[in-house]
């Protein structure tokens, strides 16, 4: 409103409920100056349903009038109440309403009959209103348009369509119950037939055993036959389904996913961890949060752009500032639009490294905010929340080392090798190729690494279990388990932390090796980048423990 600062939403001691439109008495998408964004004359509403027939798809440039009824009150000017409907509209010769004497015409019977309180006893059929001046098809003719614009733009292009009947109720079945018997005869004969060709092909080439083939295409009917619609795309939460039945889920996905038939509707990992978290919060202050989770997960191309950030750097940003974000929701303040730069110095720790992160993740969310207008003012702007303090390398036990380097896992005297040796991150044993290997040089990151004796020996005793246990695997990664081997993936980061043992961390031995490396040369920041690509300032952090006296005679000796 004129002379006012403030939006309903943001009023004083608000939100307060804005008031009914002067035009049409609406009290939604209310807009200024008293009237909704229907009928402001700079608002933008969506398109809507036509008042007279209801047929979807006009706007306010035409009064929310189709362009058939435009031409239906211009023939018959004549207002009155539709005796089918009780409606008053424009009534034609007929004496009904358009929307009538529409459904009279489609349920004309066997000799023509024309009965329009017989036709429109249970309802009337609504439709599509495609441009203006074209009047309203039902939803077949819409279909059959765009059939025909399709086969026009692309001769080769199938006009012959599939229509599906919507469900009620989305439900899951228990395949449990149903059983494979019934399940596997329900799928279609011809698509299933073709599925399973595919699934004996891919078998083939990832070197799938005779079962798991078996269970694939067992798997693929079964699928088929909990379809709604025996033509579309399979979604993957139904292929979820079948672990009830005790077949493999990711055999049919990669079957699904090679032939493009596959949706996959499954919620991501961050999702299931931060919308239930977010959800916790008031409204207005949820819907914030979920603004700043939607760009900082997805990215956006409108200005200001901003790239997708990784999950990690999304979840602890969340993690660091949701305990704040709670304590204002529950001190009852519902927006951030609320917070004041005196709040957040009260609600900052002291110091230290909580301090750090607890400012980190809120900085994040009101920049980003901020930046898309979402809130106001930020207030972390120029508060001084410090760095992250850095942990101090220290070196291992070289028992537990030694240990995990004769152990009779080929597998985990492998991975720790690499690690204790040549200083290999968990991504880097994730990554690597069996082409990455060659004449006893190991290439990482454009760096090529001469292998050491003892690194060699473990490595050729992993690489014969691997070939006797898994001969016809197409997976070119080094390192495999049962579930990779029929795929091309490679093995997660829990695999690895599983194998390498609970006494011991990847992170830990690769900053002993470091660590041994600085105090063996003196400090000689130039070694560290170049054999364990290291940044400068990566590498201050373990040069700086050189000359520290409880360091000096532990990190001195080999720990390896």
């Amino acid at each position: 409103m004129r002379g006012v600062a403030f939006c309903f939403i943001c009023w004083p001691g608000g939100p307060v409920t804005p008031p009914p439109c002067l035009r049409c008495g609406s009290r939604t998408e209310y807009y200024s100056s008293g009237v909704c964004a229907r009928c402001h004359p700079a608002g933008r509403p969506a398109v809507d349903s036509c008042r007279d027939c209801h047929a979807w798809g006009v706007t306010r440039r035409h009064d929310w009038i189709c362009g058939a009824c435009n031409h239906w009150r211009r023939a018959y000017p004549a207002i009155a109440e539709c005796p089918t409907c009780g409606r008053a509209r424009s009534l034609g010769r007929h004496g009904v309403c358009r929307l009538c004497h529409v459904q009279a015409q489609r349920l004309r019977g066997p000799s023509g009959e024309y009965d329009p309180v017989f036709a429109n006893r249970h309802g009337q059929q609504l439709s599509f209103a495609l441009g203006v001046g074209r009047g309203s098809v039902d939803a077949k003719a819409a279909s059959d348009e765009v059939t025909n614009a399709v086969s026009a733009l692309d001769p080769s292009a199938d006009a012959n369509l599939s229509y599906q009947q919507l469900t009620l109720f989305n439900s899951r079945p228990d395949l449990a119950i149903l059983g494979r018997a019934g399940l596997e005869l329900r799928g279609h004969t011809e698509r299933a037939a073709r599925l399973e060709a595919l699934a004996r092909d891919i078998g083939s080439r990832h070197g799938w055993s005779k079962r798991m083939i078996s269970d694939a295409c067992i798997g693929v009917r079964i699928v088929l036959g909990i379809q709604d619609d025996p033509n579309g795309p399979i979604n993957a939460s139904d292929v979820e389904q079948l672990r009830g039945l005790g077949l493999g889920v990711s055999s049919v996905l990669t079957v699904l996913d090679e032939a493009d038939e596959l949706t996959d509707d499954r919620t991501p990992t961050l999702d299931r961890w931060a919308l239930p978290r977010i959800a916790t919060l008031p409204e207005p202050m949820r819907n914030e949060v979920l603004t700043w989770f939607d760009v900082m997960k997805n990215g956006t191309t409108t200005p200001p752009r901003r790239r997708p950030r990784s999950d990690i750097t999304v979840r602890l940003h969340l993690h660091w500032s949701l305990p704040v974000l709670q304590a204002w929701a529950a001190s009852g303040h519902t927006s951030l639009r609320e917070i004041t730069k005196t709040m957040v110095l009260d609600a900052l720790p002291a110091s230290g490294n909580p301090r750090s992160t607890t400012g980190q993740g809120l900085k994040s969310i009101f920049r980003l905010l901020k930046a898309r207008n979402v809130i106001f003012t930020n207030p972390m702007a120029r508060v001084k929340t410090g760095g992250h303090a850095n942990r101090q390398p220290v070196p291992l036990d070289v028992a537990a080392i030694h240990e995990a380097l004769v152990s009779d896992d080929p597998a985990r005297a492998a991975l720790v090798a690499l690690i204790a040796f040549h200083g290999l991150r968990v991504g880097h044993l994730q990554r690597l190729q069996l082409s990455d290997l060659s004449n006893g040089t190991l290439r990482v990151d454009g760096r090529s690494i001469p292998l050491a004796d003892p690194v060699r020996d473990r490595l050729s005793t992993y690489l014969d279990l691997r070939a006797r246990r898994w001969p016809n695997t197409a997976n070119q990664h080094v390192f495999i388990h049962y579930r990779s081997a029929g795929r091309s993936e490679s093995v997660g980061k829990r695999w690895i932390w599983l194998t390498v043992g609970s006494g011991l961390s990847v992170t830990a031995i690769r900053e002993d090796r470091i660590l041994n490396e600085a105090h063996a040369t003196g400090g000689d920041m130039r070694r560290l980048t170049d054999l364990f690509g290291l940044s400068v300032n990566a590498a201050t952090r373990y040069t700086k423990t050189v000359d520290h006296p409880d360091l000096v005679e532990k990190a001195g000796s080999p720990s390896t």
